[in-house]
């Protein structure tokens, strides 16, 4: 048994919201899909959470645009990410500065489980930001399904079984009919089936998108994905962000209504 986070943006009101389920579940591996900061107002300290709890994290758009340069991003996007970036280098703990760069310098674009969930088959379950094709910045859409059938057909394509994404904040199973399941028409579960491909959004930690404002996060027990929303204080999250100059108040006003 698993959990995965993703999109966590420096929320770290959410993240321990989170994390305290996970904990009370007795679940002990955590795997995270990136964009653990940007946007939000605690990057330091979420940082500091995932590196000391998950098993491993791949690598979002706004950590690649912390580390490196924000590309493509909005201008409210990249002020966050040049805001972090700050906070982060006038950190005056030389070791905790050092390990919070080392992290988000390493990580991998992609990574790889395979389970023996079925017997005598293995599943290949993939884990990326964004999407196979392009796994740091490739949104894929509910919409797509509909408006663009040849791109999810195309994004199968790239995946054995199936995949793990966050980056849009729209948790849901995509299908390759194709087709896209919201939780809520699943029964908040989705069971894995034998030779049956899916890509997996598990949702936003910290900025849920989807008109619903709870934490997202999914875990997997056996072959059976459970979807898992929770409050947590994003009044206290909001307040924080609008104190913070160089933070748009778009990011703190989103919280309320989850979009």
């Amino acid at each position: 048994m698993f959990a995965i986070l993703s999109d966590i943006h420096s929320n770290i009101e959410a993240l321990t919201v989170v994390l305290a389920d996970i904990e009370k579940r007795g679940i002990k591996t955590i795997y995270c899909l990136g964009d653990v900061i940007g946007y939000g107002p605690n990057p330091k300290e979420c940082l500091d959470l995932i590196i000391e709890k998950s098993r491993w994290c791949v690598l979002g758009n706004h950590d690649y645009g912390v580390f490196y340069e924000p590309t493509n991003f909005n201008y409210g996007a990249e002020q966050a990410s040049f805001w972090t970036r700050e906070v982060l280098e006038t950190e005056q703990d030389r070791a905790k500065s050092d390990k919070r760069w080392s992290f988000l310098g390493n990580l991998p674009m992609r990574q790889s489980l395979e389970i023996e969930i079925f017997t005598n088959n293995k599943v290949t379950m993939d884990f990326v930001h964004a999407s196979p094709r392009k796994p740091v910045n490739e949104y894929i859409f509910p919409d797509d399904v509909y408006t663009n059938p040849t791109k999810v057909r195309l994004l199968f394509d790239r995946i054995k079984h199936i995949c793990f994404v966050g980056h849009t904040h729209m948790p849901g199973v995509f299908l390759n009919e194709p087709d896209f399941y919201p939780p809520d028409e699943l029964g908040n579960v989705y069971p894995i089936i034998e030779n049956e491909k899916a890509i997996i959004n598990i949702g936003s930690v910290g900025q849920p998108r989807d008109r619903d404002n709870r934490s997202s996060y999914v875990y997997v027990d056996a072959n059976r994905v459970h979807f898992v929303r929770l409050e947590y204080d994003y009044k206290s999250t909001a307040k924080k962000i609008l104190a913070i100059e160089q933070l748009d108040n778009f990011n703190a006003e989103r919280l309320y209504e989850g979009r």
